[in-house]
């Protein structure tokens, strides 16, 4: 039995990010954040203010032997945007940046790796500017924050913004996605 492993992401607002890395399986906790930073606690307020340095982020806890690091960055390149700058559809400021931080070296070889093979894949017509950098610490966004999709499934960004995203999710990684029934 392997140990679980913490991969953190950023990829625009953490409410899209979160509410699809929640139905994979393998991914046992999906936390929403605020991370790369300079500000101690911040809180949503000032980090979207920009001022803080920090992006909002997922911290996404996962069993290795279910789900590799490889398969949660190519979910991550495939539901969102990393070829704009600071920017995720209507979103923008640094703290809707695209961003990997990385726990250890193992996590930075891959994601450079996977960086690379998705830029020449051709997916976009744009060169990907997704940031990797250390991973520092991640400050745990408010409670209303957490499994805000879940929670607010008919809220109107839920159903404009992330509704896609879970369709997508759905026709491109099925295989991958948890039963609805048993969460499995």
């Amino acid at each position: 039995m392997s140990e679980n492993e913490v991969a953190t992401l950023a990829g625009g607002c953490f409410w899209c990010t979160e509410a699809v890395f929640q139905r994979l399986k393998g991914v046992i906790k999906v936390m929403s954040g605020y991370t790369g930073g300079t500000v101690e606690n911040p809180s949503y307020n000032q980090v979207t203010t920009g001022a803080t340095g920090h992006a909002e982020a997922v911290q996404v806890t996962f069993d290795p032997e279910v789900i590799s690091y490889e398969k949660l960055l190519e979910v991550f390149w495939h539901l969102h945007d990393p070829t704009t700058l600071n920017k995720q559809g209507a979103d923008s400021g640094t703290q809707y940046r695209s961003a990997i931080f990385y726990h250890n070296e193992d996590q930075k070889r891959i994601a450079e790796s996977s960086k690379e093979e998705a830029d020449k894949s051709g997916i976009y017509p744009r060169r990907i500017v997704t940031e990797i950098a250390p991973f520092t610490k991640l400050y745990e966004a408010e409670g209303y924050h957490q499994n805000f999709y879940n929670d607010n499934s008919d809220y109107p960004y839920c159903r404009v913004v992330i509704d896609p995203k879970i369709q997508k999710l759905m026709k491109e990684f099925g295989q991958e996605v948890k039963d609805p029934q048993t969460r499995v």
